[in-house]
């Protein structure tokens, strides 16, 4: 079966899994060419600046190696500051890279739903970031794609490059302006990890109540290659559905998954991915760290091993925090050769009443002790983070924390 065959054949299996809830297109508008004004970092309002800096991006561009900034379907800025990287809007980089058109849309099959075929029929742009072979990129790149009309649609399509023996961090934030209620965000992204690469990223969400998030991203690591991701949704959006599929296909590739989500009342969230370890030696792991305070959690993770020698963990915590929340934990191991050894972990609870009194004993109100173990189950180090990264994550947590509890 060939790659694009077998991507169309998992993502239609995944279409089983998810939550049974559609969106009408037809709902929301695709802004034209002259409708929307880009907004460069001069420009900036006031709430704007607050919204976009809440997302993990640095306005001032400090201790950043480069920066993309998108608004709605119009590039607000873009710049690499350092040697040996790339940060182009895509539309750029197609054109300036003609080799780029055999990786569209290879990791990610355009046919896999209708929100992979108006993310090609609409294409408004995004981001091509690229570490060249052997440059070390420890500076994070900062990315943001930015909402600001009402009930439109932002269809994105991301290419993320770490070349052989290169290094690339990346924070991306997603938000939208403080007057938006409503949209629809497409986000296509591709991610290449070459041969003894290495490549973080950090996705920060902070949406409004009724936005629509439908990312699909597709992952290639590389022999010896490092993929890193970590998501975090803290905020309320009305739907968010998301699976990504790495798949590691030279011997000794590794890649992991952590992500820390809160739902509030109204919010689902269906998310999760899937690692396919098709090479020897290879190594996965998916860390999953959700909590409810009236919302509904679908946390699914697949390991698939085709090949002997081959190690990965699954590991789910739920923490409902309200009678109205409901989390779905669905781990899913599968093993097709003698010698994988793969493994899952997945627990759903309140939190214990005993856990409580014990710090009400020592001084703490019940909503000071509540705070503080919701704190301690959110606030996981994450291995391999690089310290501005695991900074901006714990950042988001805190700023949080009031809203959650």
């Amino acid at each position: 079966m060939s790659e694009v065959r077998r991507n169309r054949a998992e993502l239609a299996r995944d279409k089983k899994a998810t939550f049974g809830a559609d969106v009408d297109l037809l709902q929301y508008q695709i802004l034209a060419e002259d409708q929307a004004k880009a907004l460069d970092l001069d420009n900036l309002t006031t709430e704007d600046r607050e919204k976009i800096i809440q997302s993990g991006v640095d306005l001032e561009e400090n201790n950043r190696a480069g920066t993309f900034l998108q608004t709605d379907h119009r590039i607000s800025h873009c710049a690499a500051k350092q040697p040996g990287l790339e940060v182009l809007p895509m539309a750029q980089a197609l054109e300036e890279h003609p080799w780029l058109e055999e990786l569209y849309w290879q990791a990610v099959p355009v046919d896999a739903d209708k929100y992979t075929a108006q993310a090609e029929l609409h294409f408004q742009n995004g981001y091509f970031i690229r570490a060249l072979e052997g440059q070390q990129v420890t500076t994070p790149v900062q990315a943001c794609l930015y909402m600001k009309h009402e009930s439109t649609a932002q269809n994105v399509h991301n290419i993320i490059i770490a070349e052989e023996g290169s290094e690339l961090n990346i924070i991306t934030g997603c938000a939208t302006a403080p007057s938006l209620q409503s949209g629809l965000h497409i986000g296509i992204s591709e991610f290449y990890v070459r041969r003894g690469a290495k490549l973080t990223f950090a996705m920060i969400h902070d949406w409004a109540e009724d936005v629509v998030v439908r990312p699909r991203s597709g992952i290639v690591v590389e022999e010896d290659g490092l993929f890193l991701s970590n998501y975090v949704s803290l905020k309320p959006v009305r739907s968010l559905q998301m699976y990504p599929t790495t798949r590691l296909t030279g011997p000794g590739a590794v890649a992991r998954f952590h992500s820390i989500l809160v739902a509030p009342p109204g919010c689902e969230l269906d998310t999760g991915a899937r690692v396919v370890l098709e090479a020897p030696h290879t190594r996965a792991e998916i860390i999953s760290r959700t909590l409810t305070t009236g919302g509904v959690i679908k946390a699914r993770g697949h390991l698939r091993g085709l090949e002997k020698d081959v190690k990965a963990h699954l590991e789910c915590h739920g923490l409902i925090l309200s009678d109205q929340g409901i989390i779905h934990a669905i781990p899913e191991l599968e093993g097709h050769k003698a010698g994988v050894e793969m493994s899952h972990e997945a627990a759903v609870g309140k939190i214990a009443e005993e856990e409580i009194e014990y710090l009400m004993a020592r001084g703490l109100t019940e909503e000071e002790a509540t705070a503080t173990i919701v704190r301690g189950f959110l606030n996981v180090q994450i291995e391999g983070l690089p310290p501005e990264l695991q900074a901006r994550v714990d950042l988001a947590i805190e700023e949080s924390e009031k809203s959650m509890l």
